[in-house]
């Protein structure tokens, strides 16, 4: 994302992570794009970021994991490292809220046990202390220290679909998977992508992206309509 931000709009990107691998993956990716002068990838904690300020920030699959405790200081770092007018992406997975006991059915009330065993799978074995929230809940957040919700766009079926191919590809090149890593962790991985193709495709489990705004003096620095945005 930040080699395309930066060859498409020419843009100064930085980036931060708490990952060694992934921070030298970047950079190696920088460097064979020659865009060592406009990218660059710290390992280094967000909230460590202190005297810089951004024009855009943007977060991809990283909300889940801060924890629902930890997500006003979250929002708090992000809305301080933006300039007024700025704008910030939100991108992460979340979950459908609890449904009163008295309106599910039977199937819906099993269906929910097996989401549950699936997170508890998920917790052990793949994302160790991730935590899912709802989506209007997230942003209720995010308001509360200052941001304006401009949109809210549900990907789910998308990532279904992504989730099928990654099972379908990662199933034809078995051998060289079980090379590289070996065989319970190349099942793992199987049974989680497609449980987690189950619970995007059933709706218990969602991606969403938030488009947030901290206006200046009221200005939003937004086109008017959503298809202005996307263009």
């Amino acid at each position: 994302m930040a080699i395309y931000a930066a060859e498409k709009y020419g843009v100064r990107v930085v980036g931060v992570t708490l990952s060694k691998n992934q921070a030298a993956y970047a950079s190696e990716w920088i460097d064979r794009a020659g865009l060592g002068e406009r990218v660059s990838v710290r390992l280094q904690d967000y909230r460590d970021l202190e005297s810089e300020t951004f024009d855009k920030i943007v977060s991809v699959g990283m909300f889940e994991h801060v924890g629902v405790s930890h997500l006003p200081e979250y929002f708090t770092q992000a809305y301080r490292l933006l300039k007024p007018g700025g704008l910030f992406l939100n991108h992460g997975i979340s979950r459908r809220p609890v449904v009163h006991a008295e309106r599910k059915s039977v199937w819906e009330s099993f269906v929910e046990r097996r989401i549950i065993g699936y997170g508890s799978f998920v917790q052990r074995y793949v994302f160790p202390d991730g935590e899912l929230a709802p989506v209007s809940e997230v942003n209720l957040m995010a308001e509360s220290v200052g941001f304006e919700v401009r949109d809210v766009e549900n990907l789910r079926e998308h990532y279904a679909l992504t989730l099928r191919h990654w099972v379908d590809r990662l199933e034809s090149r078995r051998t060289e998977a079980l090379k590289e890593s070996n065989e319970a962790t190349y099942r793992t991985w199987r049974l989680y992508m497609s449980a987690s193709a189950y619970g995007f495709e059933s709706g218990k489990i969602n991606v969403n992206q938030s488009l947030l705004s901290k206006p200046a003096n009221g200005n939003s620095n937004l086109p008017l309509t959503r298809i202005d945005l996307y263009a």
